[in-house]
């Protein structure tokens, strides 16, 4: 899908039906992550695929909204390590993960939490990692297709401020 039809349709996606999402899918949402730029192009970054039952169950219970996790398909964690910019380094993945899951009909949703130690335990990560965010992942329950309208309606359909009231020029 052209680029700005899909920043401009892409909404958080939190209800997910029970089609699984095929490996190549999965990779092709992992790579874009992968290729996100970096400060000094450092990476500090991994991404953490929870598959086993238990710890997704774990997990949903770590997040503010479980059933985003209980219904996903694919979970992922990223988790970041160092120092500088790596929240935003983070978020960078994540945008591009959520991005390349919409272009290939996969909703998406960034989870907050409000424990991120429990998390830390829950999904065993490295000393000195701590999970940045967790994404979920799965075919929307509700499809939107986003060619039924040009990005200029998607925008204007948005429930988000006006530009006119977040840029200002000095």
């Amino acid at each position: 899908m052209e680029l700005r039809l899909g920043i401009a349709s892409r909404r958080e996606v939190r209800s997910y039906d029970d089609r699984p999402i095929p490996d190549e899918v999965q990779l092709r949402i992992l790579d874009a992550g992968r290729l996100s730029g970096s400060s000094k192009n450092r990476q500090p970054w991994r991404f953490v695929v929870v598959e086993s039952p238990e710890r997704r169950e774990r997990l949903a219970e770590l997040v503010y909204e479980p059933e985003n996790i209980r219904g996903a398909r694919l979970i992922v964690a990223i988790a970041v390590n160092g120092k500088g910019p790596v929240t935003l380094d983070a978020g960078r993945c994540a945008q591009n993960m959520l991005l390349a899951a919409w272009d290939l009909g996969v909703g998406g949703c960034p989870n907050g939490m409000p424990d991120r130690q429990a998390v830390t335990e829950t999904l065993g990560l490295r000393e000195g990692e701590e999970p940045a965010i967790v994404l979920s992942f799965g075919y929307p329950a509700k499809p939107r297709d986003p060619a039924s309208r040009p990005p200029e309606e998607w925008s204007a359909r948005a429930n988000r401020k006006p530009l006119d009231e977040l840029v200002e020029r000095v």
